[in-house]
């Protein structure tokens, strides 16, 4: 079964925790019940930040949905930040991801380390207007989808894969172009081939809103 995804590559698998390449470190913090001990990860969320540092792909992608909904439920009217450092992957769990972005009531600021690249760009690109932001060495890269091992099966199978990637194409460049200051007709032309911009350049394409040197120009949090 091909899966799409963007620059032709597809990924796909089983769940991946984040720390499973190296010891995950822990830790124990005292609270007014005693000491609890805890994770980044686990301290990250309680502290309602989200962070995407793998590619994205159905298990990523559940993990993130599963934690919006959660902390709007928990409060919401606080905001969310989600930082984001990862190559890409899936264009339906991207889309999963971006559906419950614009869904759930809190506001969401994006912040980019690292990179955002192909489905992890219109992820970052997808935060609150005046609330995505980068660190300055971040790079976002932007490009068009593809279908993964395409071009096999019957005549019938391929043209329904050439309308489903031309379809996801489509959407692409009218969301990339709602969520920047460009027209679709140059999104369309940029997504051609591989576009890699710098924190700044991504700032005046339009996908980000503030270059960050230091924690001290972070914009406020709604707690």
């Amino acid at each position: 079964m091909n899966i799409p995804a963007f620059g032709g590559t597809a990924f796909s698998g089983g769940r991946q925790a984040p720390g499973s390449r190296y010891i995950l470190p822990s830790f124990e913090e005292r609270t007014a019940y005693g000491y609890k001990r805890q994770d980044p990860y686990a301290k990250l969320f309680e502290d309602r930040i989200i962070f995407l540092g793998v590619q994205v792909d159905d298990a990523s992608a559940d993990d993130i949905m599963a934690q919006l909904l959660v902390l709007e439920s928990m409060d919401p009217d606080r905001d969310i930040m989600m930082y984001i450092n990862s190559p890409g992957g899936s264009f339906t769990a991207m889309t999963a991801i971006y559906d419950t972005m614009q869904y759930i009531r809190p506001q969401i600021q994006t912040v980019v380390l690292g990179q955002a690249a192909s489905a992890a760009a219109v992820i970052a690109a997808a935060g609150t207007p005046g609330r995505r932001l980068a660190l300055p060495n971040a790079r976002v890269l932007i490009h068009q989808p593809a279908m993964g091992e395409a071009g096999h099966g019957q005549a019938s199978d391929i043209e329904i894969q050439a309308a489903e990637i031309l379809r996801m194409r489509t959407w692409l460049e009218e969301t990339l172009s709602r969520h920047s200051n460009r027209t679709i007709e140059q999104v369309n032309a940029d997504i051609d081939r591989d576009k890699i911009l710098s924190a700044e350049e991504a700032h005046e394409y339009g996908l980000i809103d503030q270059v960050l040197s230091s924690r001290k120009t972070l914009p406020a949090l709604s707690r």
